[in-house]
């Protein structure tokens, strides 16, 4: 339970992070306070300055809208997409339009993405999390510190090139250190490096199945069977391929170390 509670509070302060650290279109006002001072206020605490907690209806509110924003979170700074789009081509390539369901693939991907991103929650635990809940640790400390740890493993799955185009897209310079690419940046390239790489993964997967199809397509064809699907008779072959293989763990296997 005490892990559970871990992950919610690290994906919740990605989720702040996210709004908190990109860039702005337009600058703040310099007197403006801080996103983590506005979060203590809301959550009461005494520290937050002479603004009295706000009521339980805007910590309601406060609280639901960050669970509105968790699933883009979940989509645009974690493995789950990556791992999410190389399982739905493998389904197609099987040929299996509706097996395993969808609400299967995506719960497998959660979970193995919560595998994955283990040790950056743990780190958003151990430099974010249990210093702020012991009071050594202001919000906007939490907040930056939970940042820095999605952002390094961000960083470590994102191409260069990618980084570099929206750089120029956003008519902002060179950087000499990753650890200053601000996240208004990192996120496109890293959405689309992970579409990159899973579509790179994907066609390796589509190829042996593809082979079977072409090779039964050919012989219904030799043999003046051509009213019959070949769909119908390679997905036996294919299904008997990925079992004989042990598809599911190595498949699983690879994903998990390609963010290695």
């Amino acid at each position: 339970m005490k892990r559970f509670f871990t992950i919610c509070a690290a994906i919740s302060l990605a989720a702040l992070t996210m709004f908190a650290l990109a860039e702005p279109a337009y600058a703040a006002a310099p007197d403006a306070p801080g996103i983590g001072s506005a979060i203590e206020r809301a959550l009461g605490d005494d520290g937050a300055g002479e603004g009295a907690p706000l009521s339980f209806s805007i910590q309601l509110l406060l609280v639901m809208s960050l669970l509105t924003i968790l699933p883009a979170i979940v989509l645009m700074m974690t493995s789950f997409l990556r791992i999410l789009v190389v399982l739905s081509i493998l389904r197609q390539a099987l040929g299996l339009q509706g097996s395993p369901p969808t609400q299967v693939l995506v719960g497998l991907s959660l979970f193995l993405s919560l595998f994955v991103m283990a040790p950056t929650l743990d780190a958003v635990n151990a430099v974010a999390i249990e210093p702020y809940s012991a009071g050594t640790l202001s919000a906007d400390g939490a907040i930056a510190a939970a940042g820095q740890a999605f952002h390094t493993f961000m960083i470590g799955q994102t191409r260069e090139a990618n980084l570099i185009m929206f750089a120029d897209i956003a008519e902002v310079g060179g950087f000499d250190d990753p650890a200053d690419i601000p996240f208004s940046i990192l996120l496109p390239a890293f959405v689309t490096s992970e579409l990159e790489t899973a579509f790179q993964i994907g066609f390796m997967l589509f190829l042996p199945f593809l082979v079977i199809d072409l090779v039964v397509a050919s012989v219904l064809m030799s043999l003046g069977m051509m009213m019959l699907s070949p769909t119908i008779i390679s997905l036996p072959f294919k299904l008997l391929l990925f079992v004989l293989v042990d598809g599911w763990a190595l498949l699983m296997g690879s994903l998990a170390m390609s963010f290695g």
